[in-house]
């Protein structure tokens, strides 16, 4: 994500300065793919924010996580499971992929609300 700042020191070095896209790449460590975006367009911020994160990994073991994470939250904080324990729960269930799905999945559910 390339912030205001960022975007006016691009610019100015482009406008203002006169250097090539190339010295701008060298000189302020960007890509050049990156800094032509910025003086094409007419934009003050660029950011880039999934519509949808995929689980396609996750879907078989769906319903145990959620069984996990909903009886955890029904219990006190100082009994509750830290993701990372169910995720070894879940690996000794014989789950073969990574935290990060497991994370990302209640993460996704805490801000729906549906746990």
């Amino acid at each position: 994500m390339k912030r205001v700042d960022t975007i006016a020191r691009v610019r100015r070095a482009y406008y203002v300065q006169k250097w090539s896209v190339k010295k701008i790449v060298r000189e302020l460590h960007g890509s050049r793919n990156t800094v032509r975006k910025i003086l094409r367009s007419d934009e003050t911020d660029f950011s880039y924010e999934r519509e949808r994160q995929p689980m396609p990994r996750i879907g078989p073991w769906q319903g145990q996580l959620e069984q996990f994470l909903s009886s955890n939250a029904n219990k006190p904080s100082r009994e509750r499971l830290t993701l990372i324990r169910i995720f070894e729960k879940l690996r000794g269930l014989g789950y073969e992929d990574g935290y990060d799905a497991v994370r990302r999945f209640a993460k996704v559910g805490r801000r729906t609300g549906a746990r």
